[in-house]
C-alpha cells in the first residue's frame, strides 16, 4: 500500500567523521616518518673522532683559555702575537656548512669602535658537520661568514675572520667540538686541548698545524 508519500534517497556520502580520522592517521604519520628521519640517525655511534686542527693559521701560537660560566669544553681562542682583529678563522676538518649567519645579535663592537655595545649570544657564527655525528661551531666572527650553507669545505679552508660580535668583551675566535648532542673536549692534532670544566679561570698555549697539504 502506498501512503502517497515521497521515498528519500538514500545517502552515499561517507561520514565526515571517518575521513577527518584518516586524515588526522596521515599526518600523523607523516610526523612520525619525519621524528625518525632525524632522530635516528642521532641514536647510532658516533664515528672516529675527526683529527681536528686549530683553526688559525699554520705555525701560529694561540691561547686557549675558559672561565667560569663559560660551559665545560668551551674554548676562546686568543692570538699571542699580532693584532686579533680580523685574522683569518679557518675549517678545522673537512666538512659541510649547515650554519652561516647570525646567532643573537651582532653588537657594535668593531675595529675602529673596540669598547661599542655588546650584542647577544655569538654573532656572526659558522657550524660545519664533518660526518659520523661530529661537528664544530666557530663564534664571534668580524663580519658574514666567508661560506654559505651547504658549501664543501676542505681542512684549513678560511670561513671567515676573527672579531667580537654577539656577547663578546674583546675581539677572539669561540670554538666547539660536539659529537653527537654532546659538547666534548676539543682535540688538534690527536691531542687532547686541556681545556674541560669551567670551574676556574685558566689558559694553555698550543701551535697549529693547520698546514696546507702537500700533493
Amino acid at each position: 500500500m502506498t501512503t502517497g508519500r515521497p521515498t528519500r534517497a538514500r545517502s552515499h556520502r561517507r561520514p565526515r567523521g571517518r575521513i577527518l580520522l584518516v586524515l588526522l592517521a596521515l599526518v600523523a604519520t607523516v610526523a612520525l616518518l619525519g621524528v625518525a628521519f632525524v632522530v635516528l640517525p642521532m641514536l647510532r655511534p658516533a664515528g672516529p673522532r675527526p683529527l681536528f686542527q686549530l683553526p688559525v693559521a699554520c705555525g701560529e701560537t694561540w691561547q686557549l683559555g675558559t672561565y667560569p660560566g663559560h660551559d665545560d669544553y668551551d674554548v676562546d681562542l686568543f692570538p699571542t702575537e699580532g693584532e686579533a682583529w680580523g685574522r683569518p678563522v679557518l675549517a678545522s676538518y673537512g666538512g659541510t656548512v649547515t650554519v652561516a649567519g647570525i646567532n643573537g645579535s651582532l653588537g657594535g663592537r668593531t675595529p675602529e669602535n673596540p669598547d661599542g655595545p655588546r650584542g647577544r649570544g655569538g654573532g656572526y657564527w659558522v657550524k660545519i658537520d664533518h660526518g659520523g655525528k661530529w661537528e664544530t661551531q666557530y663564534l664571534h666572527l668580524l663580519e658574514p661568514p666567508l661560506v654559505t650553507v651547504g658549501q664543501r669545505v676542505a681542512q684549513g679552508d678560511q670561513i671567515g675572520r676573527l672579531g667580537s660580535t654577539g656577547n663578546s668583551g674583546a675581539p677572539h675566535l669561540h670554538y666547539e667540538q660536539r659529537r653527537g648532542w654532546d659538547k666534548v673536549e676539543t682535540y688538534f692534532d690527536g691531542a687532547p686541548s686541556g681545556i674541560t670544566t669551567d670551574d676556574r679561570e685558566y689558559t694553555v698555549k698550543r701551535a697549529s698545524k693547520n698546514c696546507p697539504t702537500v700533493s
